[in-house]
């Protein structure tokens, strides 16, 4: 574990900070989705992206009409968030209320992924990032779905977590006060499977999607 870069590093409840890769790679796995930022002709966005992480490297996905996977094409700088919310904490002052989360930040300059065996490793990844399984069953992309989308590379030497866990942090003046104090869990869960009308009835549902769960990461 080491105490992150310059731009990395956890400043605002400091021991909240976590710089051991394992932690940040389960994070990313867990995530679903999520958000990038950048500068383009001064102007900021922040634009949600579908990711993948393999080992050292975390792939983005987009349409190569998106402005984001223009810009970030060129190799600008970039910063990528992924957050994960487990619970609403509720003090017994509102100073204190919070929430319990696990966040990931990225920085680095993404890479246009342009070998076509290297494309469409990541976008199998990414297929299979969202719902394990899957790849093996939907048909896999043409040369003309290769060439209309767009997949970027980031490498995940410069990234940090966060975390917030644990009960309330009230100030011990207002421990005696007659108000509940407590965390109220949170978690992504899957409905049941709607099948598309047009599919025949002798093709069941995919157990990977009747049973789907996001893996606990960190």
């Amino acid at each position: 574990m080491t105490d992150g870069s310059e731009r990395t590093r956890v400043r605002r409840h400091p021991e909240r900070g976590v710089y051991d890769r394992p932690a940040i790679d389960a994070i990313l796995d867990e995530a679903i989705f999520c958000h990038v930022g950048f500068v383009a002709d001064g102007q900021p966005f922040v634009i949600p992206a579908i990711h993948a992480r393999k080992e050292d490297v975390l792939f983005l996905h987009g349409s190569p009409a998106s402005r984001m996977l223009r810009e970030l094409g060129s190799s600008v700088e970039i910063c990528v968030t992924a957050t994960l919310l487990d619970g609403v904490v509720l003090a017994r002052s509102v100073y204190n209320h919070s929430l319990n989360y696990r966040s990931v930040v990225v920085f680095g300059r993404a890479r246009a992924v342009e070998e076509r065996e290297e494309k469409l490793r990541a976008l199998t990844a990414i297929v299979e990032h969202v719902l394990p399984g899957r790849s093996r069953d939907a048909r896999a992309p043409s040369d003309q779905e290769l060439a209309g989308t767009s997949v970027l590379a980031l490498g995940l030497e410069e990234a940090s977590a966060k975390m917030r866990t644990g009960p309330p942090k009230d100030f011990d003046a207002d421990l005696d006060l007659p108000v509940w104090a407590g965390v109220i869990p949170l978690r992504v869960a899957a409905g049941a499977p709607e099948t598309e009308e047009r599919v025949p009835a002798e093709i069941t549902v995919p157990s990977y999607a009747s049973a789907y769960a996001r893996r606990r990461g960190a």
